[in-house]
């Protein structure tokens, strides 16, 4: 008989939680039993799983006994805190917080670059930002063929990337618009409603924000390519769900556009969507609840003989987030490490 896995997800409530366990059972995912935790605000609230309807806990440190894996998708506090205290109860963690990405004890694992890393793990895992993903999915299949000297990224990403209350945002205040009512933003230093905000993160000396220089160093990171030269620009927009970006990637050598397409077209978790005169392209409205990375308007950078431009969108929320953190534990499971 299959072994079965006692899991936990911290977070269970927010809008990556929600989609975890919504992406569970699509998957055949050899679950034992499931422990949904959140902040002592949401503890008692009834959420159905399957046909049971389970009760929301409140997160503490006895929350972790029993359980093989704790999935935690919550604030970067709470990572630091509870993701130790998890990983010493016996759980491996596989953690979405900015916390432990950068932390050379912990593999970034995003499975079809890099999953043999998961080996190397002391009890936590991390899955990356959910904007560096769909870039890195694109990246890695053509840096295996042409190494990748230089990447240029403008990402456009969506209000889901911050939590429900941006959702909630972003609707409300579209309504107020269209209403011709005053509207006071309060989640965003500025309304998102048919506005661009060129600010995810915190602000960095050097004039880039954390959101950006994520991108930067998780990428090489993934990728095993710490030489990689990476620049970002990361710009929120009033899209509810799924990111996109711009890339403009420099090789080590020129590539025919047709070997991009034949590559792109064939790389595990990727779907070629280019046919521009067709004006079939990647588009966030419909990415949102796929699985795949997109990837579309593949052409030559013209300003340079080894670059090639295309454009690239995913569900934030499922690969860019719970299901990453899935396939690591399956990936685990795969290699018998748990």
């Amino acid at each position: 008989m299959a072994k079965k896995y006692n899991v936990a997800v911290v977070g269970a409530t927010g809008v990556v939680g929600e989609e975890f366990l919504r992406i569970l059972p699509e998957r055949g995912f050899p679950l034992g039993s499931l422990k949904l935790i959140a902040s002592q605000r949401s503890a008692g609230k009834k959420i159905a799983y399957g046909e049971d309807v389970l009760e929301v806990e409140a997160l503490s440190p006895s929350s972790f006994e029993g359980c093989d894996l704790a999935f935690i998708s919550a604030t970067d506090e709470i990572s630091r805190e509870y993701a130790p205290i998890a990983a010493k109860a016996g759980a491996i963690v596989i953690d979405d917080s900015g916390v432990w990405r950068m932390d050379p004890e912990v593999p970034l694992v995003v499975p079809e670059i890099n999953g043999d890393d998961v080996a190397n793990h002391k009890g936590i895992l991390a899955i990356p930002n959910c904007s560096t993903t769909p870039v890195v999915m694109t990246l890695w299949p053509l840096h295996q063929l042409n190494p990748v000297r230089r990447v240029i990224v403008a990402t456009y990403q969506s209000v889901s990337g911050t939590g429900r209350e941006a959702v909630e945002e972003l609707e409300a205040e579209s309504r107020a618009s269209l209403a011709g009512e005053a509207v006071t933003p309060h989640v965003y230093p500025h309304r998102i409603d048919f506005n661009l905000i060129p600010e995810i993160g915190s602000w960095k000396e050097d004039g880039y924000t954390s959101e950006e220089m994520k991108l930067v160093n998780e990428t090489r990171k993934i990728m095993h390519a710490p030489e990689i030269a990476i620049a970002a620009t990361c710009v929120r927009v009033p899209v509810f769900v799924s990111h996109s970006a711009a890339v403009f990637a420099e090789f080590e050598r020129p590539m025919a556009l047709e070997q991009v397409w034949e590559v792109l077209g064939c790389a595990p978790g990727v779907v070629l969507q280019d046919d521009p005169q067709a004006s079939l392209y990647p588009q966030p409205r419909a990415a949102a609840g796929t699985d795949p990375v997109y990837v579309g308007r593949i052409r030559r950078d013209i300003s340079h003989p080894n670059g090639i431009a295309y454009w690239v969108v995913g569900d934030n929320l499922r690969k860019g987030a719970a299901l990453n953190a899935i396939q690591i534990a399956e990936e685990l499971i795969a290699r018998s490490l748990i």
